[in-house]
């Protein structure tokens, strides 16, 4: 394999670090909202409702928030950019960030080692810090917000 230049490593790096920053973007889907509440009011009662609670604080970032299923999950997007999605397993809810490896998480509630997206796992009758996770919803969204205004969307 031939040497690569300073100049070609650089622009080499500057090329991933672009991707790095990239959004993950969905195509809006016609059935939105309808999609979500039906998931949303699926059994059991328990982690729904705290699905609920939680994508609700999604929705609740700004008017521009809009909401679809993807891979079977409630997503919030902006402009099609997506910030974050809720997902029930059999006994615990993960409240889950695509750019979620970028956020301050000064109380450690993010898990999760990929490249972009972590999750906070839920679990029904342990205790969360709700101003700490709702602090990481409002940074996501505003996250999102700022890349796409940077033009890293």
């Amino acid at each position: 394999m031939p040497e690569t230049t300073p100049e070609q490593r650089q622009l080499n790096s500057s090329y991933w670090a672009c991707l790095m920053d990239s959004l993950f973007t969905l195509t809006p889907d016609p059935r939105g909202i309808e999609a979500v509440e039906e998931w949303l009011s699926g059994e059991p009662h328990e982690l729904y409702t705290i699905a609920r609670y939680w994508f609700g604080k999604f929705c609740d970032c700004g008017h521009d928030v809009e909401v679809q299923l993807h891979d079977g999950c409630p997503t919030a997007c902006v402009q099609g950019a997506a910030i974050g999605y809720v997902n029930v397993f059999k006994q615990h809810v993960n409240v889950g960030f695509y750019t979620g490896a970028s956020l301050d998480d000064p109380e450690a509630l993010l898990q999760g080692t990929g490249k972009r997206m972590r999750h906070v796992k839920l679990v029904p009758g342990e205790a969360v810090n709700d101003n700490a996770l709702s602090a990481l919803i409002t940074s996501a969204y505003q996250d999102v917000k700022s890349r796409q205004g940077s033009g890293l969307s």
